[in-house]
């Protein structure tokens, strides 16, 4: 018995290396993978997702699952991805909060978004909008500002809260335009909405389908939108980055897709090269701009040079105006 085994012992050996190097060898993908949303289901990320799902499925012949993990700011989606097994077979779908705002802010996160996180590519964003009370003398941007510094102190604005990029937005106006307008936190956009429909707050900085509704109903005026380039949601809406002294201005709600770290770069190159693809077909291209997303594309180094400009900018923001982050 113990002569048989002794001498099946080398041919099992050698099934066993075959076996692992076929594994190796198989073709990513070879099963279904999970791409995280960090917030509930039926938001615009979350639309973004199951948009990208169902085509970058197609592109793999693998399905995409969307997994909603709302929680913590986001931090509880990006931290389920950061310590995940670096496969590829677990994505994120982040936006700016919880790999560049938040961090930025000073917020306390279980993982590093730089360290922790791959990044992929840069699926789309939306612009952030300028909007005021029809009962605010402004008519454009350029009136606001001359507005506000005519009458110092007076001036406020709305976001859905402190450290959010809507705050970081405004600060940034404030200190381009030379302005003081006050920023007035809210615990997300809907109250703060409100409040501006009311004019117990004149302006507010938000993402756009909150207000759109509003805007076309007359109850609210879109100033301006906070891309470098005007929305083709909006294109008669100037950018803050047409005027004078705003050059570089840029703020929005982009989404990013995003692996663990250590992920093979092949997998990663793989992945990024599908979504610029798929970001840019006809179909959709318009299914995206149809929910006021502006596709993109970028992957490989110009996403990674991306992510680090908006680092370098948000943490500076944060430490001339003093941003903290609030939950």
């Amino acid at each position: 018995m113990k002569t048989t085994l002794l001498l099946r012992l080398p041919v099992l050996l050698m099934a066993l290396a075959l076996t692992q190097q076929a594994s190796a060898a198989d073709p990513f993908p070879n099963k279904p993978l999970r791409l995280i949303v960090a917030y509930p289901a039926g938001g615009g990320l979350d639309f973004v997702a199951r948009t990208l799902a169902q085509r970058l499925g197609e592109a793999l012949k693998q399905p995409v699952v969307v997994e909603n993990r709302p929680g913590a700011s986001g931090a509880l989606g990006a931290d389920t991805v950061a310590k995940s097994r670096p496969d590829g077979y677990t994505l994120l779908l982040a936006s700016p909060a919880e790999v560049i705002v938040g961090p930025a802010a000073g917020q306390k996160t279980p993982y590093d978004p730089v360290a922790d996180l791959a990044p992929i590519a840069l699926a789309g964003e939306t612009p952030l909008v300028l909007a005021v009370n029809p009962l605010v003398p402004a008519k454009n941007l350029p009136e606001l500002i001359a507005y506000a510094k005519g009458h110092p102190g007076t001036l406020s604005y709305g976001t859905p809260g402190t450290g959010s990029s809507m705050h970081f937005a405004g600060e940034s106006l404030n200190k381009l335009g030379g302005m003081a307008s006050v920023h007035i936190p809210y615990r997300g956009a809907a109250p703060a909405v409100n409040d501006v429909l009311g004019n117990q707050v004149p302006m507010i900085i938000v993402g756009m389908p909150p207000v759109m509704p509003h805007v076309a109903s007359g109850k609210l005026k879109v100033l301006a939108v906070t891309t470098q380039k005007r929305s083709s949601a909006m294109p008669d809406v100037p950018s803050v980055s047409e005027m004078p002294g705003m050059k570089g201005y840029r703020f929005s709600n982009w989404m990013g897709v995003f692996a663990p770290a250590k992920t093979p770069q092949a997998v990663v190159d793989q992945i990024g090269a599908q979504i610029a693809k798929i970001v840019q077909e006809p179909a959709t291209r318009q299914r995206l701009l149809s929910a006021g997303v502006e596709p993109s594309g970028l992957h490989g180094s110009e996403f990674t040079a991306f992510l680090a400009d908006e680092r370098q900018r948000y943490q500076s923001i944060a430490r001339e105006r003093g941003i903290r982050f609030e939950d």
